[in-house]
């Protein structure tokens, strides 16, 4: 295999950004997009995402990285076309929407035959195998990403494991070039592309139980006067069980979690399952128990300091954080929010406040999904289920 390959990258989110930033280190790298305004940051070292890793690693001369809103241009002489384009969940007919994944597959295998196409964007089990025999070609293949928002670059520089689906040549060509711009020794798991596509969807479904099985528990601990940390510890310290993703929260959100868990269930259509069920229901009943808790307070303004789902992301999609806002909408409570990452506004009845020192005035309660040192000084005002300080 030569040493440098023409790879190009389809979309500058978390996924692309990251993954493009990686390998650009060792490889021709040109991201895809179709926003003028992130093409020409990347194109200006600038990451389109919030990430304090990339933006330190842009800061190198000998990144081969480009990007261009030119299909011809990218895909021109590419060896490898990864797709990291969005399938947000179609809540209508309760499947992803794998529109974009599908067009960029069929214009990429059109104008790049014998590039191999590595969908990374998060699909629905058999998807990969449906795109081959659709569009004739064996060179779609699927590659789950398991990145954490805010720390993205880091997640693909130490993998925790690398899948690649489908055993080809080419497909252990790209293996090759991940497991070796990694800085971790690791070597690639090789399975088909549909059970790949099945370990995407049961381990962020596993997390999303995690999540709310440690609500679940730090519901009942409120609603009996039980101490949460007390039976989280004693929990923990079983070794099968362990430390990781036991912090309470208002329920998990962002952009993998609540879709994901919702594909999966319309994966199983007519297969019988109680569980995956389950942790949906009982992240919605969570949310609600909070917006409960907090109108038990009877405050008449109700400051929701953060939108974002965790501390060093810009992302409020699917924000759990979000959906208690609509529900105390709802109630019709006076709302003030404190969101650096949005303009100050006043919309649809919630007023956003930048100023930090005129939010904690104006509100008699401050609900925060993670707590923070900014608030220490309120802290008799706040409303947050963070025990330990963790995401």
């Amino acid at each position: 295999m030569n040493t440098r390959k023409k790879i190009v990258v389809v979309g500058s989110g978390y996924v692309g950004m990251s993954l493009a930033t990686m390998l650009s280190n060792k490889h021709e790298v040109c991201v895809l997009d179709i926003d003028e305004s992130r093409v020409q940051a990347i194109n200006d070292r600038k990451s389109t995402i919030r990430d304090n890793d990339i933006d330190e690693m842009l800061k190198k001369n000998d990144l081969r990285l480009t990007a261009t809103i030119d299909k011809y241009e990218a895909y021109d002489n590419s060896d490898f076309i990864v797709v990291c384009t969005p399938t947000n969940f179609d809540e209508s007919s309760y499947f992803f929407d794998t529109s974009i994944v599908d067009l960029v597959s069929k214009e990429a295998t059109l104008m790049s035959p014998n590039a191999l196409i590595v969908i990374k964007s998060t699909i629905p089990v058999g998807h990969t195998l449906k795109l081959q025999n659709g569009l004739k070609t064996k060179n779609i293949i699927f590659s789950p990403e398991f990145l954490r928002e805010g720390s993205a670059l880091k997640d693909n520089l130490y993998p925790s494991r690398i899948i690649i689906g489908n055993e080809s040549k080419k497909s252990k060509d790209f293996a090759k070039i991940l497991c070796e711009s990694a800085l971790t020794d690791i070597s690639p798991i090789l399975m088909s592309s549909s059970d790949a596509e099945a370990v995407k969807l049961f381990s962020n479904t596993y997390l999303a139980m995690r999540i709310a099985f440690f609500n679940e528990l730090d519901t009942f601990a409120l609603s009996k006067s039980l101490d949460t940390q007390n039976i989280i510890n004693g929990i923990s310290l079983d070794p099968r069980i362990g430390q990781g993703y036991n912090n309470p929260s208002f329920g998990y959100g962002g952009y993998c979690l609540p879709k994901d868990t919702k594909q999966l269930l319309a994966n199983f259509e007519e297969l019988p399952q109680t569980l995956i069920q389950a942790i949906i229901s009982s992240n919605e009943y969570r949310k609600k128990f909070i917006v409960d808790q907090i109108l038990q307070t009877n405050s008449e303004s109700v400051g929701i300091y953060r939108l974002i789902m965790k501390k060093d992301s810009d992302n409020f999609r699917s924000s759990a954080v979000m959906d208690i806002l609509r529900m105390l909408k709802d109630k019709n409570i006076e709302i003030h929010v404190y969101e650096p990452l949005l303009n100050e506004a006043n919309t649809d009845g919630v007023s956003l406040i930048n100023d930090l020192n005129k939010f904690k005035n104006i509100s008699e309660i401050i609900i925060a999904n993670r707590i923070s040192p900014e608030l220490e000084d309120v802290k008799n005002k706040v409303y947050c289920r963070d025990i330990f300080g963790t995401d």
